[in-house]
């Protein structure tokens, strides 16, 4: 073998040592090394490139706004309609009801005008009232106790303090009923409330 063969491969058996020598490491350096090269190499958006770029997503933005006001302004008049149909439709049924109160009334006058009697009328106008307050009941109104009860701010109306063989701070007169929705109080009773003065009994 000649000299020049002995030298070409003591080269090539010296590089396949050094390669193999390599780690895989240093390989993935050398990859990371030549992405960071290349990413760097890239060139920057230009202002009027970033400048259209926001404009693109400034529209996008208003138009995904505008969908949104649209989409809860529909929600908002569907509400309001559902709204008014429940409240109409709750009072058809109670003006039904009270339809029903109103010929019962008109047969109690008739009946009492023909036959001339106080009892027909009274017993007509009692079975009335009663039929009224089971409507007013199914609705969820009832009547807030009052009559001898010590005063509520919460549920009466104070309008007078008199003498009263009651003792101070309970009620001594109802001047107007008040009632109750749902537990929710619509109108307050209105009364006199006792001042625990007991009234002075004139002399006959």
């Amino acid at each position: 073998m000649s000299k020049k063969k002995k030298e070409e491969k003591t080269i090539l058996e010296e590089t396949e040592e050094i390669i193999n020598q390599i780690t895989d490491e240093e390989i993935s350096e050398a990859n990371e090394l030549s992405e960071i090269e290349i990413t760097e190499e890239k060139e920057e958006p230009t202002i009027e490139e970033k400048y259209e770029s926001l404009l693109q997503e400034l529209s996008e933005q208003r138009d995904k706004n505008l969908r949104i006001m649209a989409e809860f302004d529909n929600f908002r008049k569907r509400t309001i309609a559902d709204k008014s149909s429940w409240i109409k439709n709750a009072t058809e049924r109670l003006v039904m009801d009270l339809c029903d109160v109103m010929d019962n009334f008109e047969r109690a006058l008739n009946t009492a005008d023909e036959k001339h009697e106080f009892k027909i009328l009274f017993d007509g106008v009692k079975m009335i009232y009663e039929q009224l307050n089971r409507i007013l009941v199914k609705e969820g109104v009832e009547k807030i106790k009052a009559d001898g009860e010590i005063f509520d701010p919460t549920v009466h109306e104070a309008i007078a303090h008199i003498p009263s063989e009651l003792e101070e701070g309970k009620i001594a007169a109802i001047i107007q009923n008040g009632y109750t929705m749902n537990k929710k109080v619509i109108r307050a009773t209105r009364v006199a409330v006792s001042n625990g003065i007991k009234p002075v009994k004139k002399d006959k």
